[in-house]
């Protein structure tokens, strides 16, 4: 039980962001899958290389094309001969190289997907499910990240992972800091898509609440800016999902103050230790805590682990953790008293863990996953928990990652951005299923599905709200008619990632992309 206890620690580390996968280390690939030969790929590669260096080109069967197709996959189920792969990979080093693939796609029938960090939980950055010829724009590099310390801002590229930011707006300024995910190998294009949150979700909302400006290229090949593109589009892209409304260069972003020390803590609570009555209680106090603490737990096995940031001293944080929070029991033999930034690596990796390991792009971490979310509206009866705790026992059970909302994510309208979550959320669930061997899948997915079917009456209804970051296939696929994804079979999965901000999505999509270039299984459709 050794080796999956460590695991779920790890995983939990790293699983608030978005789409937070674990890297993987890359064994020797067999030779991928070939795609359908429906479009002239040869006259697509000859557009390409008119304008873009061959260094930045890879096609299949090229010796690098494997290594630069899986050296970002963060999922073991998909480093797999069956999956379907890209004709072409293109690494671009600016955004010209980006607007002549758009622009080359299109003249020759080619579709584009787009990879950041890869930690897509269904893979669609960089593998289909439908055999349809596509090539990959893979961003990482495009990575750059340049602060301006007097206006508070940065300029962050897509292909940048969080650890890129915070690790580059420490050296510049350790009063400044950005409100995103744990894991340091995130991608920044798919996760700012998506809304994006990690622990200072309660004190400044999403990652996405915080981009003032950005840098796209449209259906068309044209390079945009908040100005040019129009307030709608702007809105779209800032939470609406990776890909579907064009490929976003680059964000601005607001930074935001942090204070000299921030305080962490990790508490463990077996159920002998009442981790029942804890997370019974816990539901109703971490929402509304003051918003520079943020609580988040894990339920796994038989135990709940209770991790804190709070955003002051640890001389502050215990009076309000006993008035606010006595029953679990925080002492100041918990806290770790370091600067923000210092915190950042200490949650994935603790006490060992540096602010250089940050710029750490791999991992040696091998699992298979299988992922699912909920949104909880109403405290759940202790009764439930009871039921719960006996589900994560079961042979293949994986673990419950749990993020209370509540201080800036309730004050904030849901429809200021495509991310919708927002008044009356107690808490997210994240369902984290993950296997170490090929064959071992079956019991695990059944969990997760099992699980997830379990839990339908105690969280939100009508619909049943799912966060985008957290990509699950088994909600629904576009289906394609005409050669355009259609809006009422997207409508299932839409309004659960998105409520009523989908079909306002799907408008602006049939203005700004009518032909559905930019799409996959669950892209946003153009509305009809």
């Amino acid at each position: 039980m050794a080796k999956p206890r460590a695991f779920a620690l790890i995983l939990f580390s790293c699983a608030l962001s978005l789409s937070c996968h674990i890297a993987v280390s890359v064994p020797p690939q067999p030779a991928p899958a070939p795609a359908p030969a429906l479009a002239p790929k040869d006259d697509f590669l000859s557009c390409l290389a008119k304008e873009i260096p061959p260094k930045h080109l890879y096609a299949q069967g090229s010796p690098l094309f494997g290594s630069v197709w899986s050296s970002s996959v963060r999922n073991l189920r998909f480093l797999s001969d069956k999956t379907l792969k890209p004709v072409y990979i293109i690494t671009p080093t600016q955004p010209s190289h980006i607007q002549t693939a758009v622009s080359c796609g299109r003249r020759y029938g080619m579709r584009i997907r787009v990879r950041s960090g890869g930690h897509d939980y269904e893979g669609l950055s960089y593998r289909s499910d439908k055999p349809e010829p596509f090539a990959i724009v893979d961003m990482s590099k495009m990575r750059s990240v340049r602060v301006d310390p007097k206006a508070g801002t940065a300029w962050v590229d897509s292909g940048a992972q969080l650890g890129d930011i915070y690790y580059t707006v420490s050296k510049v300024s350790p009063t400044l800091g950005f409100p995103a995910g744990v894991c340091p190998t995130i991608g920044v294009g798919g996760h700012f898509s998506g809304g994006g949150f990690g622990m200072m979700l309660r004190k400044y909302g999403t990652a996405a609440d915080l981009v003032i400006d950005a840098k796209v290229v449209d259906a068309s090949g044209k390079l945009l800016d908040k100005n040019t593109m129009g307030p709608d589009h702007f809105w779209a892209i800032r939470g609406g999902g990776g890909e579907s409304f064009g490929i976003v260069v680059a964000w601005q972003v607001k930074l935001v103050p942090v204070p000299p020390k921030v305080t962490v803590f990790q508490i463990f609570k077996g159920l002998n230790e009442g981790a029942i009555d804890l997370m019974t209680k816990w539901q109703e106090v971490a929402p509304a805590l003051p918003d520079d603490l943020m609580i988040r737990t894990m339920a796994f096995a038989q135990k709940v682990m209770f991790e804190a940031l709070f955003l002051g001293t640890c001389k502050d944080l215990l009076p309000l953790m006993g008035s606010r929070f006595p029953e679990l029991g925080m002492n100041a033999t918990h806290c770790n008293e370091m600067s923000w930034v210092q915190s950042v690596p200490f949650i994935p990796l603790g006490k060992a863990g540096t602010v250089r390991d940050l710029l750490n792009r791999t991992s040696n971490i091998k699992a298979f996953g299988k992922y699912k979310s909920d949104y909880v509206k109403e405290p759940i009866p202790k009764a439930v928990w009871e039921k719960i705790f006996p589900w994560l026992a079961k042979p293949g059970a994986g673990i419950m990652i749990m993020d209370p909302y509540g201080g800036a994510m309730g004050a904030i309208a849901e429809e200021a951005t495509p991310f919708p979550h927002r008044k009356g959320i107690l808490f997210n669930i994240q369902y984290v299923a993950y296997w170490f061997a090929e064959g071992a899948a079956a019991a695990t997915t059944q969990w997760t599905r099992d699980m997830y079917a379990f839990m339908e009456p105690y969280v939100s209804k009508n619909p049943r709200q799912a966060y985008v970051n957290y990509r699950d296939l088994d909600l629904g696929v576009n289906q394609v008619v005409g050669n355009v994804s259609c809006y009422a079979s997207a409508k299932g999965w839409g309004e659960r990632y998105f409520k009523g901000n989908f079909e306002r999505l799907a408008r602006i999509k049939a203005k700004v992309d009518p032909d559905d270039y930019f799409r996959n299984e669950q892209s946003i459709p153009p509305f009809k």
